[in-house]
């Protein structure tokens, strides 16, 4: 029994030694206070919002639908609408997630939503379906806490060639259908991500295989204005339609009434030509509405350049002065 708890104490004695050797710091009891200084407010996410019902893919009736994250505060907030890209033919209004929470942090509404997309719509349906959304907001701003004069559009890829389009046919009523037609869809700015804008010359500046693909009709843009030749489509390119070419095309809507525009492109993307935002810029600052564009080095058509602080504060700063100033 002797020889037992003379082990033990030795085994006591040598586990103190090992933990004094170690550092290990001696648990307290009492609680530690932290004290916190509110700087942002809490956001509530309110999914799949229906904003619209539209005919699509042989059914009369479609709910279109929205996730709004929405700070609560009891003040009248502006409003973000987020347009996600998919190429014409996808609309994963789940798309920029990240980004989407760290404007709403910033004070704003922030509403991403899910359109019709090729080629059982064509454009203009898209359009509209992006039009009904903002007289949607608009009409349910007390429910929102929204301030319906004070509402953006930003939107990537094919999201920002959307968001152009809307934005510059500003004041204009060709593509409002729908309900809510009290209300306008006009917007106070607009940001443009590596969006599209003359979709004859989508490839230009790329390689010459990328090129090539998008001289076919099968290129997602030729679907986006002819839909398909298998039902009741055109089996034609883009650049075998100039007249709806051009229809389908921001540039050529540009009034008084368009809004300021942000637009971003990354100089390493493939998928559409750094060219396209280029363009616009140009045309907006010829019209003499203010535009202003970044370049984002090394950035490519989406990925994690876009989730970085300077992209998103950039973006922020731009809301705050168009719709907080």
């Amino acid at each position: 029994m002797g020889v037992k708890i003379l082990i033990a104490a030795a085994f006591l004695s040598l586990s103190l030694m090992i933990l004094s050797s170690v550092g290990f710091a001696a648990v307290s009891l009492e609680s530690q206070a932290l004290d916190i200084k509110l700087k942002k407010a809490s956001v509530k996410q309110i999914s799949n919002v229906v904003y619209a019902q539209v005919p699509s893919r042989g059914y009369d009736n479609v709910a279109l639908k929205m996730d709004i994250l929405k700070p609560e505060t009891k003040e009248k907030l502006p409003a973000v609408i987020y347009v996600t890209g998919g190429g014409f033919i996808n609309a994963n209004k789940d798309n920029f997630a990240q980004q989407r929470m760290e404007i709403a942090e910033a004070g704003y509404v922030v509403a991403s939503i899910e359109y019709r997309v090729a080629p059982t719509a064509i454009f203009p349906e898209p359009l509209e379906d992006l039009k009904a959304a903002i007289r949607y907001l608009k009409a349910n701003a007390e429910k929102f806490n929204i301030n319906p004069d004070e509402i953006a559009l930003m939107g990537s890829s094919a999201g920002g060639y959307l968001v152009a389009m809307a934005g510059t046919s500003n004041n204009t009523r060709q593509f409002d259908k729908g309900e809510h037609l009290d209300q306008t869809s006009n917007v106070q700015a607009v940001i443009d991500l590596f969006g599209l804008s003359d979709l004859t010359k989508v490839g230009d500046g790329l390689s010459e295989q990328i090129q090539q693909l998008h001289k076919s009709p099968a290129a997602t843009e030729s679907l986006w204005v002819n839909g398909s030749p298998v039902f009741t489509g055109v089996d034609a390119t883009i650049n075998n339609v100039p007249e709806k070419a051009a229809r389908a095309n921001p540039i050529n809507y540009i009034n008084e009434n368009t809004p300021p525009f942000l637009l971003m492109h990354g100089d390493k993307d493939t998928v559409v030509s750094p060219k396209q935002t280029e363009i616009l810029h140009k045309a907006l600052v010829e019209k003499g509405i203010e535009s202003t564009r970044y370049v984002v080095k090394n950035a490519q058509h989406g990925g994690q350049y876009w989730a970085q602080p300077e992209v998103v504060q950039t973006i922020i700063e731009f809301l705050d002065k168009h719709l907080k100033n």
